[in-house]
C-alpha cells in the first residue's frame, strides 16, 4: 500500500494544493525519519520545507558516517538518481525516496508512543528521585530542562499530533540546509551519524533511564576533558582566564558533607547575580566577543545571573562545553545557571 502522498502527479510544497491530510501524513514520516523536529499539523510551511532540504541533501550527500561511527544504511543510496538539489519541493521521485527508506528494516525509526503524557508522567517521577556521587543533579536537572523541557516524548496538542521521542536538529553549516548533529530524548544525548542503529534506538533514545545515564557520563566527560585540558580543544576559555590551570573543583564541600554535589541552589544564591546584555557584557573580562543574539538564543538581556566565578566549582564551565562552544554555548550557560537558581 503506497502513502497517502504518493499519488501521481502530486507535488507537495509551501502553498502546494497537497491536503492538510496528506502533507501531515508526510510530516510524519519527516518525523520518523529523524528530518522533522516537531509540527504534525498539516500545514507545510517553513519548517516542513527546511526538513525537506535536509532530506534531499542526505539523498545527496549523506553517507551515513559521523565522527562517533557510521549508520548501517547509507542515506544517498536511497536517492537512484531521483533527487538532483534540496529545493524543499516534495515530487514523486522523492516521495519513492521516501517510501524506500521507511520499508527499509535496516533504517532505525524514531520511535513514538500512544500516551506520551503518561510516558513523561514517570520521566517526572524518575527524575525526582535521580541521586549521583559523579554529578550534581540540579545542575542535570538545569541542562535537562535547557535541552528538553523534562520530556522525554513531544505531547500532542489541538494543532500538533506528534508524539514521538524528543529530538533536537542542529544545522551548524552555513547553508542551514544540513542537519549536523541530533540530540534524543530528556538529555538530549546526541548522534552525529545518522540514522541510529536499532540498537541505539532501543537503548537510549526509547529507554528514559538509559538516556539519563548517558546524559550523567557525557556531562563527567566534559568536566573531566574538556574544561582544564592541555589543547585549545580540551579547555574552557572562560575557566582558563577565571582560575588557570588550578586543579579541577569538582564541589566546594567534601564528599562527607551532605551538601556535595547537592546544595547547588544555594551556591548559586550565594555566589551573587549579574546583568548580562547583548553587545554589552563579553563572554569573560577580556574576551573579544560579546554576547549577542543568535537563531538559537534570540535573548538580548538576561538578569539576575549567578556570577559563575564565584560559585565554588567547574560545573558551570562543564555545562557550557556540553554544548560546545562560541556564543551559543554561552547563551546555554547562562541559561542553565538560572535554572538551577530558581529549582
Amino acid at each position: 500500500m503506497g502513502l497517502l502522498y504518493q499519488v501521481s502527479g502530486l507535488v507537495l510544497s509551501r502553498g502546494g494544493r497537497a491536503s492538510h491530510a496528506q502533507v501531515k501524513e508526510l510530516q510524519r514520516d519527516l518525523r520518523r525519519l529523524g528530518y522533522l523536529r516537531t509540527g504534525i499539523d498539516g500545514d507545510f510551511g517553513k519548517i516542513t520545507e527546511n526538513a525537506v532540504k535536509a532530506l534531499q541533501f542526505d539523498l545527496l550527500k549523506n553517507t551515513g558516517a559521523g565522527p562517533d561511527g557510521a549508520a548501517l544504511v547509507r542515506i544517498r543510496d536511497y536517492n537512484k538518481g531521483r533527487v538532483t538539489a534540496p529545493t524543499g519541493v516534495v515530487d514523486q521521485q522523492l516521495v519513492a525516496c521516501i517510501a524506500e527508506m521507511l520499508e527499509d528494516d535496516r533504517f532505525a525509526q524514531v520511535p513514538a508512543v500512544p500516551d506520551p503524557a503518561a510516558e513523561n508522567r514517570r520521566v517526572a517521577t524518575k527524575l525526582s528521585a535521580l541521586r549521583s556521587t559523579e554529578v550534581p543533579i540540579p545542575f542535570l536537572l538545569g541542562i535537562f530542562g535547557q535541552e528538553s523541557g523534562m520530556r522525554h516524548f513531544v505531547e500532542p496538542t489541538a494543532d500538533n499530533d506528534d508524539n514521538f521521542v524528543v529530538v533536537g536538529l542542529d544545522r551548524n553549516s552555513e547553508s542551514q540546509t544540513p542537519i549536523t548533529s541530533r540530540g534524543y530524548g530528556v538529555g538530549q544525548y546526541t548522534l552525529f551519524h545518522h540514522p541510529p542503529t536499532k540498537a541505539e534506538v532501543q537503548d537510549f533514545v526509547r529507554d528514559v533511564s538509559r538516556n539519563v545515564v548517558k546524559a550523567v557520563r557525557e556531562l563527567r566527560e566534559k568536566l573531566d576533558h574538556f574544561v582544564n585540558g592541555n589543547t585549545p580543544g580540551t579547555r574552557a576559555d572562560d575557566r582558563q582566564m577565571e582560575f588557570g590551570r588550578r586543579p579541577l573543583r569538582i564541589c566546594k564541600y567534601a564528599p562527607e558533607d551532605r551538601r556535595f554535589l547537592t546544595d547547588c541552589r544555594q551556591c548559586m544564591a550565594d555566589a551573587g547575580s549579574t546583568d548580562i546584555r547583548a553587545g554589552v557584557t563579553r563572554f569573560y573580562e577580556g574576551a573579544q566577543p560579546f554576547y549577542e543574539p543568535t537563531q538559537y538564543h534570540p535573548e538580548r538581556e538576561y538578569k539576575g545571573v549567578p556570577i559563575r566565578a564565584n560559585i565554588g566549582c567547574d560545573w558551570p564551565y562543564a555545562v557550557r562545553r556540553y554544548n560546545g562552544g562560541g556564543v551559543n554555548s554561552y547563551h546555554y550557560q547562562t541559561k542553565v545557571l538560572l535554572r538551577v537558581l530558581h529549582g
